[in-house]
């Protein structure tokens, strides 16, 4: 039965959708099999791993208003073991069609249940908003995983969605879990990098990963590309720091068993 983990911040420009792709990517090369769900509208993770937009027929839209299965959205990959349910501008107004649904915050649990035993993970990209896809995606997930970016503004709406998160947990899925903060875009030579890292650490202490997510060229030129990072560089840092947090991920839940010297790379 696949763990499901949520990528979310309402923020915008944090790196979620990246954090998506290739923490996908990095736990489908680790042979995890792994589904990717593109929960926002932009369907920026559907063209990160290489699908062309044009010749996409269904997307999760189907699934969430027509009621189109996701075994019969879901595409696969050029990446074995990653399969991905795409994402399409339609999405937009899903949440209007979707008001009057009975048990609307709840579609896509019941999209994603019966095809969850044939993961070993589904990581679900949402929007950067508080809305009811998100809420949906929240309520699907198992955990959800909080991208945030090493600058000034870094727990500026931070709070907001911890609460979103606690309103979800109380009324909603009492079982979602925080898997963790993950720091992006760092940059080591910048004073300002560190001392967001060490006040976020202060006010979080464990729910920040060790793992942390530099500022990397050849991860900012991937999506272009339409690959993940490991395809387009793995040699690069960017490649690296997501496999950690892969790897951190699973030791985490106890998925695997990683030597203490080949856990991070900071």
């Amino acid at each position: 039965m696949a763990r499901t983990i949520g990528i979310a911040n309402q923020k915008g420009g944090v790196g979620k959708t990246t954090t998506a792709i290739n923490l996908a990517a990095s736990l489908a090369v680790l042979e995890y099999k792994t589904l990717l769900v593109d929960a926002d509208p932009q369907a920026n993770s559907t063209t990160g791993i290489g699908f062309d937009l044009n010749n996409i027929t269904q997307s999760l839209y189907d699934c969430m208003v027509n009621e189109v299965e996701a075994k019969d959205v879901v595409l696969k990959s050029e990446i074995p073991h990653l399969d991905l349910i795409p994402s399409h501008i339609d999405l937009v107004g899903a949440e209007i069609e979707m008001i009057n649904y009975p048990n609307r915050e709840g579609v896509l649990k019941k999209i994603l249940d019966p095809i969850k035993d044939q993961y070993d993970f589904i990581i679900i990209d949402c929007s950067p908003s508080l809305g009811l896809i998100t809420v949906n995606a929240l309520v699907a997930s198992d955990s959800v995983v909080v991208p945030v970016q090493t600058e000034f503004f870094a727990l500026e709406g931070l709070g907001k969605l911890l609460n979103t998160v606690k309103i979800v947990q109380n009324r909603l899925n009492p079982d979602l879990k925080i898997e963790g903060i993950l720091m992006t875009m760092y940059d080591a030579r910048l004073r300002l990098c560190n001392q967001v890292v060490s006040e976020v650490r202060r006010h979080f202490d464990e729910m920040v990963f060790s793992s942390i997510i530099h500022r990397n060229t050849r991860l900012s030129e991937a999506p272009s590309f339409g690959k993940p990072v490991i395809l387009y560089d793995a040699e690069s840092k960017g490649s690296f720091n997501y496999l950690n947090l892969a790897k951190e991920i699973l030791q985490k839940n106890n998925l695997t068993k990683i030597n203490q010297e080949d856990k991070i790379i900071q």
